[in-house]
């Protein structure tokens, strides 16, 4: 399938977490668009298996408006590589670190207009760590056992895409190592 042409691309806003681009486009059947780009740094989201339990965070989404439950993640740090990344977000999250950490593989979260790829792991062998990052008092760690991960899923109890995504990878018994 033929790429888009960019005739032009130029930033409409910068903020913190991400860029919004607009780039003008021509199409391979010639017509000219517009196309509204979020550019969003690459990310990790980690199964965390604790025994016979999944440990998941429910904190509240600002975007949703609502609590969510769903694996623990975060933002990749400049010069960080994602097996670090995830190893970090669990010390902060949960308090937790991994004895072992196995690549499940990794998802754009939306590319119809989103560049964000998200890295997902697997963490197991898990030892207590003081948790050091700031703002864990919006954070509720909650363990669930492994057999009910499926319905919270069909429920909508875990709706997260990047949630569900990586535990259904670990479910299914699906790595990329």
């Amino acid at each position: 399938m033929a790429a888009n042409e960019v005739r032009e691309s130029r930033y409409i806003f910068e903020g913190r977490a991400l860029k919004l681009r607009l780039d003008t486009v021509v199409t391979p059947d010639g017509r000219v668009t517009s196309r509204e780009i979020v550019e969003h740094d690459a990310s990790i989201a980690v199964v965390v298996v604790d025994g016979e339990h999944i440990v998941l965070v429910r904190q509240y989404r600002d975007p949703v408006g609502m609590d969510l439950l769903e694996v623990p993640a975060g933002g990749i740090e400049p010069g960080e590589e994602p097996v670090a990344a995830a190893q970090r977000e669990l010390a902060e999250e949960i308090g937790y670190e991994p004895g072992t950490v196995t690549r499940l593989g990794g998802i754009y979260s939306a590319p119809g207009f989103c560049t964000g790829y998200m890295h997902l792991f697997l963490a197991t062998d898990m030892a207590t760590k003081r948790l050091y990052a700031e703002d864990t008092a919006a954070i509720t760690v909650v363990r669930v056992p492994k057999d009910e991960i499926p319905g919270l899923i069909a429920s909508g109890e875990i709706q997260d895409a990047k949630s569900v995504a990586a535990l259904l990878q670990y479910l299914g018994g699906i790595t990329a190592d």
